[in-house]
């Protein structure tokens, strides 16, 4: 596939997602750069891939069998945008919401910079309100 990114950049991309798909954080090490910048951080992630590697493993405490699927990828110079889909099904507690067994399929959009065979940067943005509509965490008549 003809994006605007070289096949190393793609797989770099690519590897980011199997890690959550796959829950297996160490994929992280394949696809990120060690001082990868996650913009914004998750509530109580640190800084870099080492930061992001307790939160693939939290988010499969609660998302046992989460999915990222990703829809398209654009890329340009360096830099990639991408639509995704999370899916899964709220089985564990997630930032203090007790498992309520109900699936999730929220949209994520995510902005990267690479390198030539790692991703940087990260911007980002996910459907969390729409998430806890889904499970039914968000307050009835506070919207």
């Amino acid at each position: 596939m003809n994006n605007g990114l070289t096949a190393a950049q793609q797989l770099a991309i690519e590897t980011l997602y199997r890690a959550f798909n796959e829950q297996n954080p160490d994929l992280l090490d394949q696809a990120l750069v060690e001082d990868w910048q996650d913009i914004p951080l998750g509530p109580g992630q640190q800084p870099g891939r080492a930061g992001m590697k307790p939160i693939i493993a939290m988010f499969g405490a609660a998302f046992p069998d989460v999915k990222i699927t990703v829809q398209d990828i654009f890329g340009r110079d360096g830099k990639a945008a991408v639509r995704a889909q999370i899916t899964g099904t709220h089985l564990g507690e997630f930032f203090g919401i007790a498992p309520t067994g109900k699936p999730i399929a929220i949209a994520i959009h995510e902005f990267h910079t690479l390198t030539a065979d790692r991703v940087s940067h990260t911007w980002h943005l996910e459907d969390w309100f729409g998430m806890l509509n889904q499970i039914g965490a968000w307050p009835r008549g506070q919207v």
